[in-house]
């Protein structure tokens, strides 16, 4: 039996790490490595230095517009892709490719996201079918959207996107001028609507308060989905989860990406054992097995179309999918992440305080042009 220990690094929430302690569970009755997970917030998941986590941690779970930084920072193991065919040929929508930069391979997709629909059933009959509805909700004061940074901007993709001006990874202008300020008008006037505490609320908090039985939260037209609140007794009540409502007859295209994938820290001691279990928790025998099990939003196809993994879920995933499926992936470049943040704070200080549209949208673009100088 191995003496190995390996140290790994998730995100604090049940989907986050139960999957990945039941799966690191599993792999030391097979090889005898040890797998311990330390946990920090989903804050400092979008946020926090992943070369500090690499000095560290063998594995790390990341977000996919980390990896212009970490390839510039040497603080990562690329992947062999003579070991990832099966993974490759799993993925949903563009999650594997999002970890692929200069040509190589920097993580695994183990969890698949992108902004949907969150509803209540029993309050509604269906999920919001487009945006009008969308609005009708909100005046009765039934709606939430997360708007702590970065979600702002991540709504701010997803509607330009939808709208067929997805947001130009290559610049030098990030947003089509005259489609972000119609969007921008767009989230300004659900704001009036909405809680003002959105502003302060990520996905976790919005679910949070929509799974109580007294929330007046009925419908969450964009927010990052949460398969554990789709669950039987997770919470008090259980959601439902649909594809992001249409604009004017357009579809599920243009979600912003989200998901995160295990990666391998440069600075390991034991690379083999490190790249052993990613490749194992990422592919399908895991990813509907014991990941799946455990509440963990799989990555990989196979769960995915897996009817007892939907039956548990709700039909989570079947029900999402074509948003998934067409979802947009965010700028990679090194220098990106500090966009992100600060452009997250810009578009809520200028919704906040009422500023034209136009303006906010002209600060943003030029906040991109500094990123990729």
């Amino acid at each position: 039996m191995s003496n190995i220990t390996l140290r790994g690094m998730t995100w604090d929430h049940p989907r986050g790490y139960e999957p990945l302690a039941a799966c690191a569970a599993l792999w030391q009755s097979r090889t005898g490595v040890r797998i311990h997970w330390d946990r920090r917030s989903l804050q400092d998941f979008e946020s926090f230095p992943v070369e500090e986590l690499a000095r560290q941690y063998d594995l790390i779970v990341i977000d996919h517009p980390h990896v212009g930084q970490v390839t510039r920072e040497d603080c990562l193991l690329p992947f062999d892709p003579a070991r990832l065919a099966s993974i490759a040929r799993g993925t949903v929508g563009r999650s594997f490719d999002s970890y692929l930069w200069q040509g190589r391979q920097w993580a695994l997709p183990i969890d698949a996201a992108t902004q949907v629909q969150a509803w209540r059933p029993g309050r509604l009959e269906s999920a919001a079918a487009d945006w009008a509805q969308v609005l009708e909700l909100a005046r009765a004061g039934r709606v939430a959207l997360p708007m702590r940074a970065p979600h702002s901007l991540m709504c701010l993709y997803t509607l330009c996107a939808q709208r067929g001006a997805p947001a130009r990874e290559a610049g030098p202008e990030l947003f089509d001028p005259e489609t972000a300020t119609a969007v921008c008008e767009q989230l300004g006037e659900l704001l009036r609507l909405v809680d003002p505490r959105c502003l302060e609320m990520d996905p976790i908090a919005v679910f949070e308060a929509m799974a109580q039985p007294d929330s007046s939260i009925d419908c969450v037209p964009l927010i990052y989905g949460y398969v554990n609140y789709a669950w039987a007794g997770f919470r008090p009540v259980r959601l439902g989860f649909a594809d992001i409502p249409s604009f004017e007859g357009r579809g599920p295209v243009g979600s912003a990406l989200g998901g995160t994938g295990i990666a391998v820290s440069a600075r390991t001691a034991h690379a083999k054992e490190a790249f052993d279990f990613a490749i194992w928790v990422a592919d399908a025998e895991a990813q509907r097995g014991p990941f799946a099990a455990a509440g963990g939003q799989s990555g990989h196809a196979a769960a995915w179309e897996d009817d007892a993994v939907n039956a548990t879920a709700g039909n989570f995933y079947r029900a999402t999918r074509a948003t998934l499926e067409g979802a947009w992936v965010r700028p990679r470049h090194d220098g990106y992440m500090l966009f992100q943040h600060a452009a997250s704070l810009r578009l809520n200080a200028g919704l906040q305080a009422g500023e034209p549209a136009r303006a906010i949208v002209q600060a943003l673009n030029a906040m991109y042009r500094e990123s990729l100088a």
